[in-house]
């Protein structure tokens, strides 16, 4: 089986699509609808990536990524920040919070699986 993706999106729709072009790729895949259960869900199951979205309720994506880059166990797990804001400072307070790269969405499938694999090496 592939690697693990936590998907953590407040968009029912979009955690549905990026599941499914995984899962076509191979991707075993986890859910959450915010930060707080994406945090929830890296500390009952190991993940290999994260992707996160930045908006979300209860905690937004960027607090969720500085949390897991704050905890033992977690903090080295790759995290794709999957987005609609493409302006450059949203990008660096992703960079800075501990981001390892950006997809903005709307995305292509190619391009999305193409960073993940390039990512997980």
């Amino acid at each position: 089986m592939g690697a693990t993706i936590l998907i953590v999106d407040d968009s029912v729709s979009i955690r549905q699509s990026v599941r499914f072009i995984l899962e076509q790729s191979g991707y075993t895949v986890a859910e959450a609808a915010d930060g707080q259960e994406g945090l929830k869900r890296l500390g009952e199951q190991k993940a290999d990536l994260v992707i996160t979205d930045v908006n979300m309720p209860n905690m937004d994506g960027l607090t969720m990524v500085r949390k897991i880059r704050e905890t033992d166990g977690i903090k080295f797990v790759p995290i794709l920040v999957l987005t609609t804001e493409s302006q450059g400072s949203v990008i660096e307070d992703g960079k800075k919070a501990g981001a390892t790269g950006w997809i903005v969405k709307p995305f292509n499938d190619e391009k999305l699986v193409e960073t993940i694999k390039k990512v997980l090496g």
